[in-house]
C-alpha cells in the first residue's frame, strides 16, 4: 500500500494550515488575526505549485487505491485553491478584526479540502467522508453573522444536507452489497454483474447528496435562500468551490462505476442537466435581487457543467470539457460575486443604475463577467461551453446541445436585466461606499476570465482535449 503523505502535499499544506490557524486565532490579538488569513492564502499558493508540479508527472493512486492524482485531481487543485485565493481576498475587508476571523479563514479552508478529497477520491467511503468535511464548516459559514437571514439560511442548508446525507449513505450501503467493495475498480467491474434494479436504487441514493454539492435538479432548493441569507463573500464561496469538488466526483463516478453498469447513466444524468439548466433560466427570469438572480444562474450553470458528466465513459472529450469549464466558470463566478461584494450597499439590479460613469472599471468588469456566463465570446466560458456542446454530440446527446444552445440564449435576458441599469446614467446613491479588496478581485476575476479564453488552446491541450 502506497502511503507517502508527499502524494497529498496540496491536501497535507490546507490541514497544517487550517490547524495552525485555530491555534494562531487562540491567543492572537484580535487586531492581529488577519494573519491566519495570510496563512491561509500562502498554503494556497504552495498547493498550487505543487498541484502544477505534479500535473507533468505520470498518474499514480496512493493509500490503498483510495486517492488517485491524475489531471482531474491536479487541475480541480488549481482550480479550488486559486479560488480559495481570491474568496480569502473578498473576506479581507468584512472580516477584518471580527471576534471569529480566524475561525472563518479555518473553516474556508477545511471546507476547500472536503472539495479537493472529493475531486480525487476512488473510494466511497472516502466519498462520504469528503462530503462531511466539504458540508459541516459551509453550514457554519451560511450562519455565521448570526442574524435572522442567516441564521434561515443556515437551518436550510443544514437540514437539506443532512437529509441527502443520510440518502447518500444509504446508497453507498447498497451499492457496497451490490458490487462487494467500495473502491472504484473494484465496483466498475462487478456492479455490471449485479442486479440492474439494486445498483440503480444505491445509485439514486448516492447521486443524492452529490447532487446537492452541485447545486443541480432535484437537489438544488437550498441554493437561493443559502445564498441570499448568507453574506456576500459566503455567497460566492458556497456557489463555487464545493461544486468543483462535486463535479469531479461525478465526472469519476460516471468514468469509473455507473456508465457501464446496469443503471442508465446517460440517460438520468442528461435528464438532470437539462432540468437544472432550464429551472435554473426560469426563475432568474424576473429575479430582481442580484445574489438571489446569481444563486439561480449557478443552478443554470452547473446544468451546462453536467453536460459532459452525462457523455462520461461514451466521449473522450468529457474530462477535458468539464475540467477547462469548471475552471471558467469559477473565476467568471467569482468576478460576479466580487462586483456585489464590492458594492455592499447595492442589493437590487436598480441600485447599480450609474455604475459605468461612477465605477468605470467595476462597471467593465460586471459586464465582462456577466455576458463571460452567458457565454460570449472570446471570455473562458464560451470555450468552456464549445467544449461541453462538442462533448455532448460526440456522445450521441445532439438534443442536450440543442437544448443548451437555447437556454443559453434565453440568459441573456435576465444578464441584460442587469448590465442596462449598469451602463445607463443614474444618480448612483447605493454606489457611493465599496470595497476596495473586494473591486481588486473583481479586475483579477474578470482579466482571468479573458486571458483563459483567449489561452483557450494550450490549456485544453494540457488537458488532453
Amino acid at each position: 500500500m502506497n502511503e507517502n503523505p508527499l502524494d497529498i502535499l496540496p491536501e497535507v499544506l490546507l490541514t497544517a494550515s487550517a490547524v495552525l490557524g485555530l491555534l494562531l486565532g487562540s491567543w492572537l490579538p484580535r487586531r492581529r488575526q488577519w494573519l491566519v488569513g495570510l496563512l491561509a492564502a500562502v498554503a494556497a499558493g504552495a498547493g498550487i505549485v505543487v498541484s502544477a508540479l505534479a500535473a507533468v508527472r505520470p498518474d499514480l493512486t496512493a493509500f490503498g487505491g483510495a486517492f488517485t492524482v491524475d489531471p482531474v485531481s491536479n487541475t480541480s487543485r488549481i482550480v479550488v485553491l486559486g479560488a480559495l485565493l481570491l474568496v480569502l481576498a473578498l473576506f479581507a475587508s468584512p472580516f477584518r478584526a471580527h471576534p471569529r476571523e480566524s475561525e472563518t479563514h479555518v473553516l474556508l479552508q477545511l471546507s476547500a479540502l472536503g472539495a479537493l478529497m472529493m475531486a480525487g477520491t476512488q473510494d466511497l467511503l472516502l466519498l462520504a467522508a469528503s462530503y462531511l468535511l466539504a458540508s459541516i464548516p459551509a453550514y457554519t459559514l451560511a450562519g455565521f453573522c448570526k442574524d435572522g437571514p442567516g441564521t434561515e439560511a443556515a437551518l436550510k442548508y443544514y437540514v437539506t444536507g443532512a437529509l441527502l446525507g443520510v440518502l447518500m449513505l444509504a446508497g453507498i450501503t447498497v451499492l457496497y452489497a451490490a458490487g462487494r467493495g467500495t473502491g472504484y475498480p473494484t465496483l466498475g467491474s462487478s456492479l455490471s454483474r449485479a442486479p440492474d434494479g439494486l445498483v440503480s436504487a444505491g445509485a439514486v441514493g448516492l447521486l443524492a447528496g452529490v447532487l446537492f454539492k452541485a447545486g443541480a435538479v432535484p437537489a438544488h432548493f437550498w441554493v437561493p435562500d443559502a445564498v441570499q441569507g448568507s453574506s456576500r463573500p459566503v455567497a460566492a464561496f458556497l456557489t463555487t468551490i464545493p461544486k468543483v469538488g462535486a463535479l469531479a466526483a461525478l465526472l469519476r463516478l460516471g468514468e469509473g462505476v455507473l456508465a457501464h453498469s446496469g443503471m442508465p447513466w446517460a440517460v438520468g444524468m442528461s435528464a438532470v442537466a437539462a432540468a437544472s439548466m432550464t429551472l435554473g433560466n426560469l426563475a432568474a427570469f424576473f429575479q430582481d435581487d442580484v445574489k438571489r438572480l446569481l444563486a439561480y444562474s449557478t443552478i443554470s450553470q452547473v446544468g451546462y457543467l453536467l453536460m459532459p458528466v452525462a457523455v462520461a465513459g461514451r466521449s473522450d472529450l468529457a474530462a477535458p470539457a468539464l475540467l477547462f469549464y469548471v475552471a471558467a466558470y469559477a473565476v467568471t463566478n467569482l468576478g460576479a460575486f466580487a462586483v456585489v461584494c464590492a458594492l455592499p450597499q447595492a442589493t437590487r439590479l436598480t441600485d447599480y443604475r450609474g455604475l459605468a460613469h461612477r465605477r468605470p472599471l467595476l462597471a467593465a468588469s460586471l459586464v465582462v463577467c456577466l455576458l463571460g456566463l452567458v457565454g460570449t465570446p472570446p471570455t473562458a466560458v464560451f470555450v468552456g461551453k464549445l467544449e461541453a456542446f462538442t462533448a455532448a454530440l460526440d456522445g450521441g446527446y445532439t438534443w442536450l446541445a440543442v437544448l443548451a444552445a437555447a437556454n443559453t440564449v434565453a440568459s441573456l435576458f435576465y444578464y441584460l436585466r442587469w448590465i442596462v441599469p449598469a451602463v445607463s446614467r443614474g444618480d448612483g446613491a447605493a454606489l457611493a461606499t465599496d470595497d476596495r479588496s473586494a473591486r481588486g478581485v473583481a479586475y483579477a476575476a474578470a482579466s482571468f476570465s479573458l486571458g483563459l479564453g483567449l489561452a483557450a488552446g494550450p490549456v485544453l491541450s494540457a488537458l488532453g482535449a
